[in-house]
Formats: C-alpha cells, sequence, structure tokens
C-alpha cells in the first residue's frame, strides 16, 4: 500500500503543475490598468494638512521651522504616469538645536492622500524645478 501511494503521489505533483501552466488568467489588460491608475488621480484637497501630519514626524525638531513655502499639487509624470505632486521648502533645526539649511521635498498624492515624500536632491529637481511657492505659515508654527 505505502508504494501505490508513492507513486500516485509523483504522478499526482506534474499533473498539478501541468494544469497550473494552463491557467488562461494573465491579469488586467494594458487599458485596464491604465484606467485604474487614472481613477486614482484624485486632487488632494487637504494635502496641507496631510504634509504636516508627516512633516511632525519626519523632522528631527518640528517646532521652529522657518522659511517654509508650499506649492499646489499638480500633475507630474511619476512612474507609470501622472500623479498629483506638491512642494514643500523649509529650514528646520538639526538634532542639535542649529538651523540645517534649506531643504526641498516633493510629496506624491494617489487617490487624495500623501502615498510618498521624495528629499534627495536629485528627485526634488526632478519634480520641483518649476514649482510656484507659497508661503506655508502652519509649518512655522508647528509643535512637537
Amino acid at each position: 500500500m505505502p508504494v501505490r501511494n508513492s507513486r500516485m503521489r509523483r504522478l499526482a505533483l506534474p499533473a498539478i503543475v501541468l494544469l497550473a501552466g494552463c491557467s488562461t488568467d494573465i491579469g488586467p489588460s494594458r487599458e485596464e490598468m491604465k484606467t485604474q491608475w487614472e481613477q486614482q488621480n484624485v486632487f488632494p484637497q487637504s494635502y496641507k494638512s496631510d504634509l504636516l501630519a508627516f512633516l511632525r514626524t519626519y523632522l528631527n525638531d518640528p517646532s521652529h521651522v522657518r522659511g517654509a513655502a508650499v506649492s499646489l499639487p499638480v500633475r507630474k509624470d511619476v512612474g507609470a504616469g501622472e500623479r498629483y505632486v506638491a512642494c514643500v521648502r523649509y529650514d528646520a533645526r538639526k538634532g542639535d538645536g542649529k538651523y540645517a539649511g534649506p531643504k526641498e521635498g516633493a510629496a506624491i498624492y494617489v487617490s487624495g492622500k500623501l502615498d510618498r515624500f521624495l528629499d534627495t536632491p536629485l528627485e526634488t529637481k526632478q519634480y520641483c524645478k518649476d514649482a510656484a511657492f507659497q508661503p506655508f505659515p502652519e509649518l512655522e508654527t508647528l509643535a512637537r
């Protein structure tokens, strides 16, 4: 009896693998993916409050930020298509209490919510080179 079960198992495994390879479900079409991507491009109504909540945890010392400015979210090429991107500029204190110097960041939004924050000079230059910054006093009055 054990020999027969062992032989059946050896025959069943290749059959399962063959059947799995015959599946015709190859995922969404290119048009379906493009439609889904575009449906996620919703203007982020609360972009400032999302940025404030993020920066409160991101910055070493979120109090006493100076020179804060933000741009309105605009659609930019990100990955496979366009996303809303808002740029932020600020000068925050480092851990030792000294100001680090002006920095920029690019906030990328998906479905109206903050999805990613990019802060490397190469990335921010790409997304924020044409940004029309406006004062962002809410960031300057942020507390821990």
